[in-house]
């Protein structure tokens, strides 16, 4: 009986070749794997003709989805090589590493003692090939690291010790060199198990949960010498190697692994992409460079003239310049720096070098695209149709099918008319999925005619949705069921106003008719109590959206709108008491909440309601107790409406800025009225004049005070409206124009005459070029 074991790193090609070919010549009896033994009864699938790398494994637990570990495999990891091995001949392949149920289990019990906390702990183990959550891990950062950072880094990751002894710094150059760019594998297995049981001669576990998964993986092994096999493989990571050579008694590792808890938990394959491999992804065992690796393992020669030409087809799909004459340079130049750096052959850092000197003219901008597209990449892999699926993971490939929407990594344009039955469904999968938490499309702004039966979306998979779509199963087994349940409960659990009419759009958009009704009986229930007068007024907007573009759906409108009166009532009966003694801070909120009701008054173009909120606007622009910024707010909207003319607005201007009312009100009502678009305040001439005459009899403390005030007031318009108020602040009193004794001449300033007869002649031509009608008058 023998054992033999192989000491790796997780998706290296170059150690997975030396795999293979180690296991060709030992012939083992059984191959044990580090891995999750969770995942047993779903190792068959990686076999599946229709398996196509990367893919992660998922174990999850059923009833708590979000507490969930991913196990990722690509072609070139050396677990995967090693399984396809014992698959394809037919012998037992096992996971050994200590269950999920443990590690899930351990991980529950510490966050049930934690404070409650929003976030959901997605992956949890660092070790091994098991994926870490991004929400657990700190983003990626370009600084240098510090020396403490340096030593953590050592002490998690034994290879890197093996570089920093050779002398260095960058960890994946070691690598490449030693491993990747090693023509003869003989005996790297046991240089890289006698190198590590150097390193861990006088090393104890780090803690506890590493003495308990390598206590496992000796138990396994012993079970496995129990059953009798003969040639024993063991793959596992390069740190644990020197523990499992010799298992020795059981007595201790028993006592290690007692008493442990365990939850049930369940395992499934799900896509993967090779950018969820990478380090700068947050994966702990990840690569630098999954592409490259990708590239090594599938090209059999030439390796580097292949990886050159790739990027040069690369770069001339973006439109840039790579002929052929300059993949040959750039080849002959990685060549030539390997030669000067004593390698073998050259590697990605030369290739790299002489991609961004020759092809792209030493310019960063084309190398980040090599960077993303080439070195990294994006490619998504594939489970077999017989892969475990919760239910609504079953019903959402199925209307992925039929829509032909295939999910994929890259951001793609998605253009919907919903007057086609297909678009028109599509639409209602990707509301439907956004309820849900499941941002697979992001809806863009649709501008002019097409905006009310036209949807542009942004989609994109990410390979992380696997874990909301177990988790949204509780909901129901299918995408509209679910997300209608899933609407109804949130409905009931929401208190404030705004939220639950936002609920209701979202929900008229995924067009679920069975959570609607729910919902407008929801929102009329919270209205009738509320008293808050803002919540009314921010949850007017999606209503009015609703029964503005409800007939693009089939939604009935009547059905929104006495909701919308009963709202709209109630905010007419207490605005004017609402704006009554506001603070600086309330005034900003509540003409926010005023210019949402005008949002939704202009969309639903009713006169009598338009009429009615008028009558609400004069009432706050003429009362002296409002804040100023409310009645300039108000001023400006009714100037927008043409309700005001230019006496009356003179009139409001002067008792605004007059002397009797304290500056930093008058400042105020400024703020209000300059709200929105400069255009039509370029136009009152009364307003400029009164603005300059009311800051000319500022003091300087005054001025000094209420400066910062009016800055904020300008800010907001664009740089070529700023310039046209300068220009009219310079000109305020100068004549705009003075008849002459031809009354088909003006001269307006001091610009040249203007014969207005001749150019009364030249007007019927422009409009028939035009296609307008010539009006004489």
């Amino acid at each position: 009986m023998s054992l033999h074991v192989f000491g790796i790193r997780h998706h290296g090609p170059g150690c997975a070749r030396s795999l293979r070919v180690a296991l060709e010549q030992l012939e083992p009896d059984i191959v044990l794997v580090e891995g999750p033994p969770d995942a047993q009864a779903v190792l068959p699938l990686l076999a599946h003709q229709d398996m196509k790398p990367p893919v992660a494994l998922l174990i999850y637990v059923p009833d708590k989805p979000k507490y969930a570990v991913y196990y990722p495999f690509t072609t070139f990891s050396p677990e995967w090589q090693a399984l396809n091995y014992a698959l394809s001949h037919d012998i037992p392949g096992r996971f050994i590493d200590l269950p999920q149920a443990i590690q899930l289990a351990k991980i529950a019990e510490d966050e049930s003692e934690k404070p409650q906390s929003t976030k959901i702990p997605v992956t949890i183990d660092k070790t091994a090939t098991s994926e870490i959550s991004e929400a657990a891990v700190a983003p990626p950062t370009t600084e240098a690291p510090s020396e403490d950072a340096h030593a953590t880094s050592l002490q998690d990751d034994p290879l890197a010790l093996l570089a920093h002894a050779a002398g260095y710094t960058d960890y994946e150059l070691w690598w490449e060199r030693q491993i990747e760019q090693r023509h003869n594998a003989t005996g790297l297995f046991e240089s890289i198990l006698e190198a590590m049981s150097e390193l861990r001669a006088d090393t104890p576990p780090k803690d506890e949960q590493e003495a308990r998964r390598e206590a496992h993986m000796r138990q396994m092994i012993r079970a496995a010498q129990k059953e009798g096999y003969q040639r024993i493989a063991v793959i596992c990571g390069a740190w644990h190697a020197p523990v499992l050579i010799n298992p020795g008694p059981a007595k201790t590792d028993t006592e290690i692994l007692k008493g442990v808890k365990r939850v049930k938990t369940e395992a499934t394959w799900i896509p993967w992409t090779n950018s969820r491999l990478s380090y700068r992804s947050g994966y702990g065992a990840g690569v630098n460079s999954p592409g490259w690796y990708e590239h090594l393992w599938t090209v059999p020669g030439n390796v580097i003239i292949h990886w050159i030409t790739r990027a040069a087809h690369l770069l001339r799909e973006q439109g840039l310049d790579a002929s052929s004459a300059s993949v040959i340079e750039a080849v002959r130049l990685s060549y030539s720096l390997a030669a000067l750096r004593d390698l073998p052959m050259p590697g990605l850092a030369e290739c790299h070098e002489s991609i961004k000197t020759v092809l792209c003219n030493g310019n960063p901008e084309p190398m980040s695209l090599i960077r993303d597209k080439l070195e990294i990449g994006e490619m998504l892999g594939q489970v077999p149709t017989e892969t475990p699926m919760v239910p609504l993971q079953r019903d959402l490939e199925t209307r992925q099918r039929k829509l032909s929407l295939k999910p994929s990594v890259e951001i793609k344009k998605l253009e919907l008319d919903l007057r086609n039955e297909t678009d028109r469904v599509r639409s209602q999968l990707l509301h439907q999925l956004r309820l849900l938490g499941i941002e697979w499309g992001t809806p863009q702004r649709v501008h002019g005619k097409k905006g009310t039966f036209h949807e542009h979306w942004h989609i994109r998979w990410q390979v992380e949705f696997a874990v909301p779509l177990i988790e949204a199963n509780v909901w129901g087994n299918t995408i509209e069921s679910a997300a209608t349940v899933f609407a109804c409960h949130t409905a009931d659990k929401t208190e404030e106003l705004p939220p639950l009419t936002e609920l209701l759009g979202k929900t008229i958009l995924a067009e679920l008719s069975g959570a609607i009704d729910h919902l407008l009986q929801a929102i009329q229930k919270r209205a009738a109590i509320t008293a808050d007068m803002q919540h009314l007024m921010d949850a007017l907007p999606p209503l009015a959206q609703v029964a503005h573009y409800g007939d693009v759906r089939q939604t009935k409108a009547e059905h929104i709108l006495p909701v919308i009166d009963g709202l709209f009532e109630r905010i007419v009966i207490g605005l004017p008491g609402a704006c009554a003694s506001l603070d600086d801070d309330a005034a900003q909120s509540m003409i926010s909440s005023i210019d949402k009701v005008q949002e939704s008054i202009n969309l639903l173009n009713r006169e009598e309601q338009r009429q009615e909120w008028q009558k609400i606007l004069r009432t706050l622009v003429e009362r002296e107790s409002i804040h100023g910024l409310l009645r300039g707010g108000c001023c400006r909207l009714l100037l927008e409406q043409s309700v005001l003319d230019e006496d009356e607005f003179q009139r409001l201007t002067g008792l605004a800025l007059s002397t009797a009312n304290p500056a930093t009100q008058a400042a105020a009502w400024i703020e209000g009225v300059l709200r929105g678009s400069g255009l039509l305040v370029l136009h009152q001439d009364g307003l400029w004049r009164a603005l300059d005459r009311w800051m000319s009899e500022l003091d300087t403390e005054a001025f000094d005070t209420l400066l910062p005030i009016l800055r904020r007031a300008f800010s907001g318009f664009q740089t070529p409206e700023r310039r046209k108020m300068g220009e009219k602040v310079k000109h305020l009193y100068a004549p705009r124009s003075r008849e002459t004794g031809n009354r088909y001449s003006t001269q307006i300033d001091d610009s040249p005459l203007i014969n207005r007869l001749r150019g009364e002649r030249v007007l019927p031509v422009l409009a028939q070029i035009m296609g307008v009608t010539h009006n004489d008058n």
